[in-house]
């Protein structure tokens, strides 16, 4: 993922007349690395810095990057050795490139960055972007690079400016950041941080902004966001249910969701929510890891199969149409046929929407990783195979049973080809249509056609007599 240009020709000239610096952000994992991405894009705007949607000529490259998936570090390096031949050209050119590295892996391995690729100007863990002018300044007059991974005691959001760009119809929002649980494979206690969740007047404010903007959906993040407790009017502990409706009661915000949760979190107040709030959609990603009470005491998950079932239950029993999506890990340490076999049971107990799904592979300084009795590749690569399977059989039986039903869809932007908009179903499907581009922003009733294995195509209702579900927000009153 890269930021993109706000505009052609804006990297080109300031407001003043002066040159712009051009800065190239690419960004890989999770939203909350997308949303950390346009944060950092908007804290080096004063700077002059404005994006560009390839590397070879910026003034800045920043590599934001996420620890989760497998073989981060070596894509990383990989990554800066083709940088370091773009930044020589760049030098001999009479130029400079200043090169960064951000996020979790920034994180976890520090200095030994700049030592396997002294190329490297700053590196900064993800409790640190806005320092970012600081040490764009410190590294013009330093020999060296500069690094900052601390987890220092002011918090980020407090020195954040407001987001510069418009954030288009649909928008993120950080809430919570950090995590508290400490599984055995995660390392997300150790790049983020404790949890921190922002104040609730931050949160309400940062929303209120983007819905001014044009915003009509905004999916809040956090590493565990539902862990969620913000500091309320008169110092008051609100929970992300409160939070998410008072949310709701912001004019022309036509949509909520809410991402990534635990199961440990998930309380009444959340719960109820669900029950009391149209705005608050009915699709929850509520990563699970396993069907197996061994394999999830062994992760330190905190909780059983038979407790997540009950929370499916219960939150099936507040919403009856709300889907589930999840996270599923095979071969752990230890994992054997039968753990197998339970995660499997328990995929077709639930029966998902829509899942991701990986193969075990062990992070430097979690527990997991020096555990006995690791599970061969072979065996992984078994579990996953017919783990996925599994998963796309239920995805595209829900996708089906979508077809000939009419609901509201969000009209994001134009589709792929001539007269075609997209937007997005209640549940996150895409959802492709022939439309006019006067409808993007609102949300209108579509009748499903044609269900496919991850999109959906339909028509719009209006044109047999319906109408917009909510008009477009420039027409929407106030």
């Amino acid at each position: 993922m890269t930021i993109e240009p706000a505009s052609p020709g804006v990297d080109d000239r300031s407001a003043m007349g002066a040159p712009r610096k051009r800065l190239f952000i690419k960004t890989w994992g999770c939203q909350m690395n997308v949303y950390d991405s346009g944060r950092m894009a908007d804290v080096l705007a004063p700077l002059g810095y404005a994006p560009v949607q390839a590397p070879d000529h910026a003034d800045m490259v920043i590599l934001n990057t996420c620890h989760i998936r497998e073989k981060a570090a070596e894509k990383l390096f990989s990554e800066l050795g083709r940088l370091r031949e773009s930044k020589a050209a760049r030098r001999a050119a009479g130029g400079e490139m200043v090169l960064a590295v951000a996020g979790c892996v920034a994180q976890a391995e520090g200095a030994e960055i700049t030592a396997r690729a002294p190329w490297v100007d700053l590196v900064l863990g993800p409790q640190t972007y806005h320092k970012l002018p600081e040490m764009v300044a410190r590294a013009a007059r330093a020999a060296g690079a500069v690094i900052e991974t601390d987890f220092p005691v002011d918090q980020k959001f407090d020195h954040l400016p407001e987001a510069a760009a418009p954030p288009g119809v649909t928008a993120f929002l950080t809430v919570q950041e950090g995590c508290d649980k400490f599984c055995s494979f995660c390392v997300v206690p150790y790049t983020r941080g404790a949890e921190y969740s922002r104040p609730v007047a931050a949160v309400l404010a940062e929303a209120r902004r983007l819905v001014a903007a044009g915003a009509r959906e905004l999916t809040l993040l956090g590493q565990n966001v539902n862990a969620y407790h913000g500091e309320g009017p008169g110092g008051a502990d609100w929970g992300l249910g409160r939070l998410l409706r008072a949310l709701a009661e912001i004019p022309r915000l036509a949509r909520l969701r809410y991402t990534t949760s635990h199961p440990r979190d998930m309380g009444d107040d959340l719960i109820a929510a669900h029950r009391d709030l149209p705005t608050l959609m009915p699709y929850l990603h509520l990563p699970v890891q396993s069907g197996s009470d061994r394999v999830l005491a062994a992760m330190n998950r905190g909780h059983t199969a038979d407790d997540f079932l009950r929370v499916v239950d219960r939150l099936r029993e507040a919403r009856p149409d709300l889907v589930l999506s999840s996270d599923f890990i095979v071969g752990h340490p230890g994992e054997t046929e039968a753990d197998h076999e339970a995660t499997l049971a328990l995929i077709r107990r639930v029966g998902f929407a829509s899942a991701f799904s990986f193969k075990y592979s062990a992070r430097p300084g979690t527990p997991a990783a020096g555990a006995p009795h690791q599970v061969r590749e072979t065996e992984k690569d078994r579990r996953l195979h017919d783990l996925q399977a599994l998963l796309r059989a239920q995805q595209k039986a829900f996708n089906a049973s979508r077809a000939g039903m009419t609901f509201a869809v969000l009209i994001t932007g134009q589709g792929r080809h001539p007269g075609q908009i997209a937007g997005r179903s209640p549940w996150l499907q895409p959802v492709h249509l022939i439309g006019p581009r006067a409808l993007i922003g609102a949300e209108v009733a579509v009748t499903i056609e044609t269900a496919f294995p991850n999109s959906l195509a339909g028509v719009l209702a209006a044109s047999a007599g319906g109408v917009p579900v909510q008009p477009p927000e420039e027409t929407a009153p106030a």
